[in-house]
């Protein structure tokens, strides 16, 4: 069941993270953005777990989110990012080869947090990354490449350094900027969780006897983890790799420095589109 209060109070919270200037700000609407995602799933959980009738008319689906048209370079960035957010919201993906599109397995809740989460934060760091090729601060840096050699008889795999090209330097930052932000969202859903336990053992210790806060999440998990396992036809776990042109670590500082300061505003939207599964 779709709940749109919920979707709507996390929309406000990051308007209000792009509307300040202060970095701290920001970053405090964005970790508040996530913990009333997860408040709301722990809630949800510990219902399932105590409401049989609930527990069966909640569970798990699928969904087909689009990501962007084949052929169009950086798409692994953009499904890099989908992931960080969806992990940090108890979502298992499966994606497809040309990441062109994920499959996201989860409650219906979650997975409408994450598009919202993902819609804001997929344009930030689009920005961010057009501003630092803008800058050109990446035409002074110089990016690794694994390539093959010829040495007579032999070939081998060697580390070359390079001149840092626009496409690996955009790659690299929002590889790092993904990076970023899924450790930013992981925080703050734990501590959100770290509350939720803390709140249930001191109500314990006053003579109530609440539900159990864990037992309701691992259930939570393991549900999710049996419906993917049944549903999916994907081959192996998806990894992200790092750009195939290059590894640049000035490209992904930058982008790690920008996922640390992003202000987001959900109601911004991707513009761009949005297709075997990875192996």
């Amino acid at each position: 069941m779709r709940d749109d209060k919920l979707l709507t109070r996390i929309g406000g919270l990051l308007r209000q993270a792009e509307g300040t200037d202060n970095e701290h700000e920001a970053q405090a609407f964005l970790a508040a953005a996530q913990r009333l995602a997860t408040a709301s799933s722990i809630d949800l959980a510990v219902a399932r777990d105590h409401d049989p009738a609930l527990r069966k008319r909640q569970t798990p689906l699928s969904r087909q989110i689009v990501i962007g048209t084949a052929g169009k370079r950086g798409l692994r960035t953009y499904v890099q990012l989908f992931v960080h957010i969806g992990r940090a919201n108890d979502l298992t993906c499966d994606v497809a080869s040309n990441s062109t599109y994920v499959i996201a397995y989860g409650y219906e809740a979650d997975i409408d947090a994450v598009e919202t989460l993902y819609a804001s934060l997929v344009v930030q760091m689009v920005a961010a990354s057009d501003a630092y090729l803008k800058s050109g601060a990446y035409k002074q840096e110089t990016a690794q490449q694994v390539v093959t050699r010829d040495y007579g008889p032999w070939r081998r795999r060697v580390v070359e350094e390079k001149a840092l090209s626009p496409i690996t330097a955009r790659l690299n930052f929002q590889s790092a900027f993904a990076d970023r932000i899924g450790a930013r969202l992981l925080e703050a859903r734990d501590q959100q969780r770290d509350e939720a336990v803390r709140a249930e053992a001191d109500a314990g210790s006053a003579g109530s006897t609440p539900p159990s806060t864990a037992v309701a999440l691992r259930n939570k998990e393991l549900e999710v983890t049996d419906f993917h396992r049944r549903e999916s036809t994907a081959r192996g776990s998806w990894r992200p790799s790092r750009a195939s042109a290059g590894y640049s670590s000035a490209a992904r500082r930058a982008g790690d420095h920008a996922g640390r300061r992003a202000k987001i505003g959900a109601d911004r939207e991707f513009g761009a589109p949005r297709g075997a599964l990875e192996p």
